[in-house]
């Protein structure tokens, strides 16, 4: 057990001293690289990246290269996103984005399968159950993951927040900001002015240290699954065609409740996309400056996760009819799980590049009209599949119970 708890703990520090960097990067990008849009442009074509990337990547490069040294290289990817910013331009930016995207499906797909290996194998050895142990190291992944959300935001916020250039902002420079924002760059249209470049870079360093010590973490500590464990996993990682993946995606929209789905998918990407891409600059570091983004984005993941915690406990008296979730696809399409969550990847990220995309186009009040239209469609449809799954008769959904309640799927984490 211990063994096995060392290399969950290694995988679980790794990404947090990986996400710690890419999170805080990502919440400012539309600030800090707002000419012209780059910092949001690279976001959109970073998940467009992503949407391709988790169609085909996954599977063969955990086959060819095993999951250590597939979390080891995706994680290069996401240290090439960092250095692209000591220099961002159009020729920096964009390249490192699509590398940082073709890397992320990689990544999650090896963590997932790594922790089933390790907690399948254990529960073997121990006589357990497999579900029991592989949920117990989920459980210690995300408790040690969801930090970074913290760690990343107030490093940047200490950092930025030594800077000696403090301005006053008008009142006139303050109609420039929040719901009916200029379409200008407000952050150098008002007064707050963008970090010097020494400041720049100590960030950027702080952040491209702490990804390279989480791939130092992994290529030292975390042990190489051996080939008679990967060997009970070789079917889960035979790996699909391109074109058999993609048409089983759309394949899956024969279905009227995938269909209903994606205004809900959808909203999530683009409700994401905004917080990162546009209150973070239109609200936040317009009227008060870059260096409260972090502080900012702390309070919301703090939020964020005591709501996890409290709508949890409440489902148990509630229903899921009253609260949404991405469980719903392991629930909703049991016997076609690969095929759902491709679907729920494809149309969340696609709400990401979507957000992204019109981020500088649009006033941040016609953005949030978009939002809560989106937002209402999405409870209508839901309210649809609710509708549907009532319709359905006792004996499936009686079926449906029972396999849920079987062995832990590998689906179910990706």
């Amino acid at each position: 057990m211990e063994r096995n708890l060392k290399n969950v703990l290694v995988i679980s520090f790794g990404f947090l001293l990986l996400f710690t960097a890419y999170g805080g990067l990502q919440s400012l990008q539309s600030s800090l690289n707002s000419e012209e849009g780059l910092g949001v442009a690279s976001l959109s074509v970073l998940y467009a990246a992503l949407i391709l990337s988790s169609m085909f990547l996954p599977p063969i490069l955990i086959k060819k290269l095993g999951c250590k040294w597939t979390i080891a290289i995706s994680m290069c990817c996401y240290i090439a996103f960092s250095l692209g910013n000591f220099y961002a331009s159009w020729y920096t930016l964009i390249p490192t984005s699509v590398i940082l995207g073709l890397g992320g499906a990689p990544l999650w797909s090896a963590k997932c399968t790594y922790l089933t290996i390790a907690g399948t194998s254990y529960a073997e050895k121990a006589g357990k159950n497999a579900k029991d142990i592989i949920n117990q190291y989920f459980g210690v992944f995300f408790l040690v993951f969801q930090s970074s959300g913290i760690w990343g935001n107030l490093i940047s916020s200490l950092i930025l927040s030594q800077s000696s250039t403090k301005v006053e902002i008008s009142e006139e420079d303050l109609e420039c900001c929040g719901a009916y924002n200029c379409l200008t760059d407000t952050t150098n249209t008002t007064g707050s002015a963008k970090p010097s470049n020494s400041l720049i870079y100590t960030l950027l360093g702080v952040y491209t240290a702490s990804g390279v010590l989480a791939v130092l973490l992994v290529i030292m500590f975390l042990d190489q699954i051996k080939s008679d464990q990967a060997e009970t996993e070789k079917g889960k990682l035979e790996a699909p065609s391109f074109w058999s993946t993609f048409l089983a995606t759309f394949r899956q929209l024969k279905d009227k409740r995938q269909c209903l789905l994606i205004p809900l998918t959808m909203y999530s990407g683009l409700e994401q996309g905004f917080l990162s891409g546009d209150y973070t600059k239109v609200y936040v570091t317009c009227a008060l400056g870059i260096q409260y983004v972090g502080y900012v984005m702390i309070c919301f993941a703090a939020v964020n996760s005591l709501c996890s915690l409290l709508f949890g406990k409440i489902s148990q008296f509630t229903g899921r009819k009253l609260l949404f979730a991405l469980g719903l696809y392991g629930i909703l399409f049991e016997k076609h799980k690969e095929a759902a969550f491709a679907n729920y990847r494809l149309w969340e990220s696609l709400g990401f590049v979507i957000a992204f995309g019109y981020s500088t186009k649009l006033q941040a009040y016609i953005k949030l009209y978009i939002l809560l239209s989106v937002l209402v469609l999405s409870m209508v449809t839901y309210g649809a599949v609710e509708y549907l799954e009532a319709k359905s008769s006792p004996e499936t959904l009686t079926a449906t119970k029972k396999e849920n309640e079987g062995p832990f799927s590998q689906e179910a984490c990706m």
